[in-house]
Order: C-alpha cells, then sequence, then structure tokens
C-alpha cells in the first residue's frame, strides 16, 4: 500500500526523478514560465511554491537549503530578488498552470506554468467585481404568473391577385391534360 508516498513516479527511478525535477524547477524559476506536459507542471509547483516560500524567509539555512535544489546562480538571484519582493504580502498561489493543447509526437497534454508577477492582486486583498446577477429559470405556476405574455395576433399575409392567376391558370392546364388522356 501506499500510505504516505504522495507524488508522482513518472516511470523514472528516484534520482532521474529528482534530477529532472530540479531541472524544471531551475529553468522556472530562472525564466518566468516554461512550457511541459500538464503531470509535470503539477508536480514542479510543489517545489516551486516551497522555493518561493523559502526566498520570504530570506535567512542563511533558507539560503543554503535553497541553493541545495536550484542549479543554476541566475536562478538562485531571481528568486531572493524578484520573486521574494514579488510575493512577500501573498500568501501561497505564486504560480499558473494554463493548459495549451496536446504534444504532437504522442498527443500528450501540455501546458504553460509560470509565476504570477505584478498586476495580480495579492492573495488578501482581491476585490469582488459587481457586476449584472444571474438570470434564473423558474419553473412551475409562479413563473408563468410573474411573465408578461405579448398578445398574439394572427394575421394571414393576403397574396397578390396576379400569382394566384398565374397558378390558378397553370392548375388548369395541368387538369385538363390529364383529362385528354
Amino acid at each position: 500500500m501506499r500510505h504516505g508516498n504522495s507524488g508522482r513516479k513518472f516511470s523514472l527511478e528516484p534520482d532521474v526523478r529528482k534530477a529532472m525535477l530540479r531541472n524544471i524547477s531551475d529553468s522556472l524559476v530562472a525564466n518566468g514560465k516554461i512550457k511541459t506536459t500538464v503531470t509535470r507542471a503539477k508536480e514542479v509547483r510543489k517545489i516551486a511554491e516551497g522555493l518561493v516560500t523559502l526566498a520570504k524567509k530570506n535567512t542563511l539555512h533558507s539560503r543554503r537549503e535553497a541553493l541545495s535544489w536550484l542549479r543554476t546562480k541566475e536562478a538562485f538571484t531571481r528568486l531572493f530578488g524578484e520573486y521574494a519582493e514579488t510575493f512577500k504580502t501573498r500568501n501561497g498561489g505564486y504560480t499558473r498552470i494554463t493548459k495549451c493543447g496536446v504534444r504532437a509526437g504522442d498527443n500528450a497534454p501540455m501546458a504553460y506554468i509560470e509565476f504570477l508577477l505584478e498586476g495580480t492582486a495579492a492573495a488578501g486583498t482581491e476585490t469582488k467585481k459587481e457586476g449584472p446577477k444571474r438570470k434564473r429559470r423558474r419553473s412551475g405556476s409562479s413563473a408563468n404568473a410573474e411573465k408578461k405574455v405579448a398578445p398574439v395576433t394572427t394575421e394571414k399575409k393576403i397574396a397578390p391577385v396576379k400569382a394566384v392567376k398565374a397558378t390558378a391558370a397553370k392548375t388548369s392546364k395541368i387538369t385538363k391534360k390529364s383529362k385528354k388522356v
């Protein structure tokens, strides 16, 4: 049984899986946005959000833990510089996963994973937009009683006289020919 064994295996050995996740998370921190499969993006999201939490603490111990996971100095400086400042008032939810279709070779579902940057509201300061209320369908007689019904008019359109005479003449010729046979 898999009690307490969370995470996806990706059909890889543990050391290969860890190396893959380190590389993807390093690329994500360095570039801000990457394209990968949906399952890999969901797994990298856990790591990336943990790294941002370490960057927000900004202690010597958190710097050493982040450095042990990240591979490049560029990613490390961007994490503790840009992302720590951007997310200092936000409590979680630092990344966004957007599905973008399927891969051409094997039809694997693909997604973009990116860090939320400036212009996004912090978690505690979001304001609810006041829009028009949603109209709901009602059932039963109360809906019919409230509804205003327009009067129904049954006006027949009268065909022009010339058109009626022409059709009558055609039908009379057809009946005369059929009687001769």
